[in-house]
């Protein structure tokens, strides 16, 4: 599969970007890599899935963790054909994956169709100006599981 070097891996994602292409998915693949060894590995399923979230960063993130039984990625590198869009970029960082190594870049993604400059934009507007609407409703209500939160002791902290 790999080598077991950054090329190996590398290649690696990049087959499986070349492989959702052809299995109708979009252009992109991505492996999770730790202590030198492929524990998890995706590729673009959004279009197959019918699920915008299934982004190959993504789909290696969840492979990982349901392959190590944890939600915590800490020391890992994930290999991604494409620098990961703010969305996975999120899941990387929850996941705390603690390197991101990639192949084509955001303008590479644009000049395709895969353009992600309105969502950074609209990341840096405060919320009023925000071409998404956000409002804030029943907030005392939603505090009370922040509360049960809050005041349990045997919680599992992510």
């Amino acid at each position: 599969m790999e080598d077991g070097s950054d090329a190996g891996f590398m290649r690696r994602a990049i087959a499986l970007s070349c492989a959702s292409v052809a299995a109708g998915g979009g252009p992109f693949g991505a492996v999770v890599v730790k202590d030198g060894q492929v524990v998890g590995e995706g590729a673009n399923r959004v279009v197959p899935d019918a699920d915008p979230t299934m982004h190959a960063e993504i789909t290696a993130i969840r492979d990982a963790c349901r392959r190590l039984g944890t939600h915590d990625l800490s020391g890992a590198v994930i290999y991604t054909s494409c620098e990961p869009c703010p969305m996975c970029l999120g899941a990387i960082w929850w996941a705390r994956i603690g390197e991101v190594v990639y192949g084509n870049d955001q303008g590479d993604a644009a000049r395709i169709g895969f353009d992600d400059r309105a969502i950074y934009e609209e990341v840096r507007r405060p919320l009023a100006e925000r071409a998404l609407p956000i409002r804030r409703l029943l907030a005392a209500e939603a505090a009370e599981a922040f509360r049960m939160w809050d005041e349990k002791a045997d919680k599992v902290r992510y």
